[in-house]
C-alpha cells in the first residue's frame, strides 16, 4: 500500500452496523481508524491524496491505518477510485436484509429532519425522492461493480445477522482477513445499541443549537447541561413502514437478492419473505 494510506476498508453498506465493526477495530491494538466517515472515494475525491493521506497523519507509529465509509459500497465510482488508489487493499463489506435497511436509513434522516412525512414517499420506486433509500439496497448490483474491479477474495462480506448472532465470530474473521491478530474486548463487543431508540432534542431546538456545535460538544460531559438535555429529550416518534409498503419492497429487492445469494453463497430466504433476523434488534447499533 502507498505510504500513509489505508491498508483496509470498511466500505458499507448504510445502516447495517458498520460503525459498530469500526468500533471493534478502533479498540484493536495494532490498528487506527480516524473517527469521522472520510467519505473520500465518494464525495471529497477531489480533495486529492494530500487530503485523504492527511486524515491518517494523526495514527500512532506503528499501527496500521484504515477506515470506515458507509457510502463506499452504493456509490458509482467509488469501485474505480479505490482501485486506482489502493489496488489490491482487503475491504470489509455488512450487509442487512435491504427492506429494514431502507426503513432505517428513513429513520436516521428522519430524526435529522431531512424527511418528513410517510415513508412511502421517501420508498417507493416510482419517487425519485427514494433514490438514495432504495438504491443503497440493491447490494448485488454493486457487489457486481466491485467484483468487476478487485479480487473477489478482496472483499469479505458479513451480514447483519451474522453480527447479531455470532459478534466475536464476525471480530475475528475481520481481522483475519485485513491481516492481523484477532483481537476481543468484551465491552466493547457488549456496549451495543439502537441509536434510533434514543431520546433526542425536539428538532426545532437541534435546528437553533446547530451552529453551535463545536462550542457545545466539548461540553457534553458538563453534568448541568446533561440534566437540562434530560429535561427536554424525548423519544423520537417515526412513521410506520406499512405491511403493504414493506410488501412492495420485498418485491423490489427480491431479485437483487436471488443474485446476490449466487453471488456470495448464502441462504437470504429470510429476507425474501420478510423474516430478517434482527431487523429491529437492539443490542446492535444502527448507526451506519
Amino acid at each position: 500500500m502507498a505510504e500513509g494510506l489505508p491498508t483496509f476498508l470498511v466500505i458499507g453498506a448504510v445502516k447495517a452496523a458498520t460503525t459498530w465493526i469500526s468500533h471493534q477495530l478502533r479498540c484493536h491494538p495494532d490498528l487506527w481508524l480516524p473517527d469521522a466517515e472520510p467519505h473520500f472515494f465518494s464525495s471529497e475525491y477531489e480533495r486529492g491524496l494530500d487530503h485523504y493521506r492527511s486524515l491518517f497523519a494523526p495514527a500512532p507509529a506503528g499501527r496500521r491505518v484504515g477506515e470506515k465509509s458507509a457510502d463506499y459500497l452504493a456509490h458509482p465510482e467509488a469501485a474505480a477510485r479505490i482501485a486506482a488508489v489502493l489496488p489490491g487493499v482487503p475491504m470489509v463489506v455488512q450487509l442487512r436484509d435491504p427492506v429494514e435497511r431502507a426503513y432505517s436509513d428513513y429513520c436516521m434522516l428522519y430524526r435529522r429532519g431531512l424527511v418528513a412525512g410517510d415513508p412511502r414517499r421517501y420508498l417507493e420506486k416510482r419517487d425519485p425522492a427514494g433514490a438514495r433509500f432504495l438504491d443503497g439496497g440493491l447490494y448485488a448490483k454493486h457487489l457486481a461493480r466491485y467484483h468487476a474491479h478487485h479480487a473477489r477474495e478482496r472483499i469479505a462480506v458479513f451480514l447483519y445477522e451474522d453480527v447479531v448472532d455470532q459478534p466475536e465470530r464476525v471480530i475475528a474473521r475481520v481481522c483475519e482477513h485485513i491481516g492481523v491478530a484477532p483481537h476481543i474486548e468484551p465491552d466493547a463487543v457488549a456496549s451495543r445499541r439502537n441509536d434510533g431508540a434514543a431520546a433526542m432534542l425536539p428538532l426545532p431546538v437541534r435546528r437553533v443549537l446547530r451552529p453551535m456545535r463545536p462550542l457545545l460538544d466539548p461540553l457534553r460531559s458538563n453534568a448541568l447541561l446533561a440534566r437540562l438535555r434530560g429535561t427536554m429529550a424525548r423519544p423520537v416518534r417515526y412513521p410506520p413502514l406499512t405491511v403493504e409498503l414493506r410488501a412492495l419492497l420485498r418485491d423490489y429487492y427480491r431479485e437483487d437478492v436471488l443474485r446476490l445469494e449466487t453471488m456470495i453463497g448464502r441462504d437470504l430466504s429470510r429476507w425474501r419473505v420478510g423474516a430478517a433476523a434482527g431487523a429491529n434488534d437492539d443490542r446492535v447499533t444502527a448507526a451506519s
